[in-house]
């Protein structure tokens, strides 16, 4: 049963992607001229922060601090308090407030804001003593966590077995025996997103088979998170999907919320579960969750940590895509990540801190530069340094089959009995993935009928319903090393008119050189699936001519391709329509 209304959003401002780039360094004060509200929007090379401009002590209004050389920071004009924009904390008088973010939905921006901004706060319960072995917390592999809380097991992103993202991404840990068993028989499961490496039909064929009426929660997002499951033939017949900010009673003393992510309210989500007044808070992969308002003093928090989930920048080449910048620029990026958990842990003083979520591993022999390159921080590097910022944290780096007894922890972090570690026979690192039977899967695409006619080429652009961009760009189907086939399809598609040209057009244009694995690339069109199994996966090699990012196509080809597959039983009687009338120039053309 669940409580009170669910949290909402509302767009506060919008700026278009001309406004975004004509924003200065520092500080800027934007009006909204439907409802005259002004907002402060700080850029920096780390991106964009906004906040309302109005102060947290009693609503006055902000100004540019003459005496800030920096940019950085304003001063209300009621009592003269300041806030620093860049890091939304006052520093007159210092240690005060922390000023409430907005949440940036990125291209062209949009700044949103929730309410209720701490839903957790709504119905608060009394915190009882939990009792030896009353709640129990177990790490299977990567994301995935089982709860014993009181009576009910709750299971989180289990990814068990297969690859994520087509077939880019391997477990690095290996389950417990027993793992698959203990999912189906959980009395929940939560799954946060539609990533693979959470959102796992390989391991959820197996709950189907079993039990496939199993309990699965997730959030509302506007892409539903199970919208490839009819396309999979994987059969579950309780899918709940939950509003966000509500709690969700299951019984007496357990009842959880899910919470969008600030910067992907999309298709993203993190949870707070409570048993008995005690709060475990999982952030999983989310950005900014719930906008950055987040419960303090919880039981237990967890959170990923390791960096290296995208294909940028391993998988460019090019201009300034040397192997030496590319190595620079993974450590500074690791090194900000780093300290960024550090000091989210250190400002939410959980009373313990597990990072989980970033065990993976590029173990295709085929993907070796990428592993070799894709350098990730440590459980153990964030721990040692939330140890030294905040050493009243207790922090857990787990292994496969550890368990955590909260209530233990709680009486005593000192407790050695409060962790439990698997025998130290116990297998902790894979060493075999069945790498031929997923991979001869994917590659079972290409031989499909549908592409020995080239006419597929058109009517895939068209499905996916990308046009009126100022982009052209070149796919080239490539071998395992990324070598254009010599009987595979090299073709240019205008997005501006979705026209597919022999060559790129005289006038000025973006351009972006994409080689893609053949197998991956023919299995995306061929089932409809999002470029995040080429993107994310490292199945692919990216050119850029100039040097930019093109959010609006990523975006869409990442999370806004339509929910079902091109209807390819439509396409194959009608592929010998008159090219002439519909050309599609190609400068490879298959054997």
């Amino acid at each position: 049963m669940m409580n009170r209304i669910s949290q909402t959003t509302k767009v506060v401002l919008s700026l278009n992607a001309t406004e975004v780039n004509l924003l200065k360094e520092g500080l800027n004060f934007k009006k909204n001229p439907e409802d005259g509200f002004c907002y402060i929007i700080f850029k920096s090379k780390d991106g964009l922060k906004a906040c309302k401009n109005q102060c947290k002590h009693q609503g006055g209004l902000f100004i540019k601090d003459i005496e800030d050389l920096d940019g950085r920071t304003v001063k209300c004009t009621k009592h003269n308090w300041k806030l620093n924009v860049s890091t939304m904390k006052y520093v007159n008088p210092p240690d005060s407030f922390l000023q409430d973010q907005l949440v940036l939905d990125d291209g062209a921006l949009q700044l949103l804001e929730l309410s209720p901004v701490h839903p957790w706060l709504t119905d608060p319960r009394e915190t009882l003593e939990l009792q030896e072995g009353e709640v129990k917390v177990t790490y299977l592999t990567h994301a995935c966590m089982e709860l014993q809380l009181g009576q009910k097991r709750f299971m989180f992103d289990p990814w068990l077995k297969g690859p994520a993202f087509a077939r880019g991404w391997w477990l690095l840990h290996e389950p417990p025996d027993d793992a698959l068993d203990r999912l189906c028989a959980a009395d929940l499961i939560y799954i946060s997103h539609m990533h693979s490496d959470h959102l796992s039909y390989p391991t959820l064929k197996v709950l189907s088979e079993r039990r496939p009426d199993a309990p699965i929660y997730v959030g509302g997002l506007s892409r539903p998170v199970f919208w490839y499951l009819e396309q999979s033939q994987v059969k579950l017949t309780n899918i709940n999907v939950t509003p966000f900010g509500v709690w969700l009673n299951i019984d007496e003393h357990l009842r959880f919320m899910i919470l969008m992510d600030g910067v992907h309210p999309e298709m993203d989500t993190c949870i707070i579960v409570d048993y008995k007044g005690h709060l475990i808070l999982n952030t999983v992969d989310c950005t900014r969750p719930n906008g950055g308002r987040l419960p303090q003093n919880v039981d237990l928090m967890m959170s990923d940590f390791a960096g290296g989930a995208s294909g940028f920048p391993m998988t460019f080449y090019g201009g300034k895509y040397t192997d030496s910048w590319k190595t620079d620029f993974i450590k500074t990026e690791r090194r900000k990540l780093l300290n960024y958990k550090a000091e989210l842990v250190r400002s939410l003083q959980p009373r313990i801190y597990c990072p989980f979520a970033g065990y993976f591993v590029e173990a295709h022999p085929s993907d070796k530069y990428i592993k070799d390159t894709n350098v990730k921080n440590t459980a153990e590097d964030l721990n040692a340094l939330i140890n030294k910022l905040a050493p009243d944290i207790k922090t857990w780096t787990p292994k496969p089959g550890a368990v955590l007894d909260l209530g233990l922890a709680l009486k005593d972090s000192s407790n050695s009995e409060a962790i439990s570690n698997p025998p130290t026979n116990a297998k902790v690192y894979k060493d075999s993935w069945e790498f031929d039977l997923y991979v001869e899967e994917i590659n079972s695409a290409i031989s499909c009928e549908i592409f020995k006619h080239q006419s597929w080429i058109q009517f895939y652009y068209t499905w996916a319903g990308f046009k009126n961009y100022n982009l052209v760009v070149r796919i080239i189907e490539s071998d395992d090393h990324f070598e254009p086939l010599r009987d595979g399809y090299d073709y240019l598609v205008d997005f501006l008119d979705l026209s597919f040209p022999t060559a790129r057009p005289d006038r000025e244009h973006f351009y972006i050189e994409i080689k893609n694995r053949v197998g991956v690339m023919r299995y995306v069109v061929l089932h409809g699936c999002l470029w995040d199994d080429l993107y994310i996966g490292f199945q692919n090699r990216i050119s850029r001519d100039p040097d930019v990012y093109h959010h609006k196509f990523w975006n869409h080809f990442q999370t806004q391709l339509p929910l079902h597959c091109p209807d390819w039983d439509q396409f194959l009687p009608h592929c010998f329509v008159d090219l002439e009338m519909h050309p599609v120039c190609l400068l490879w053309r298959p054997a």
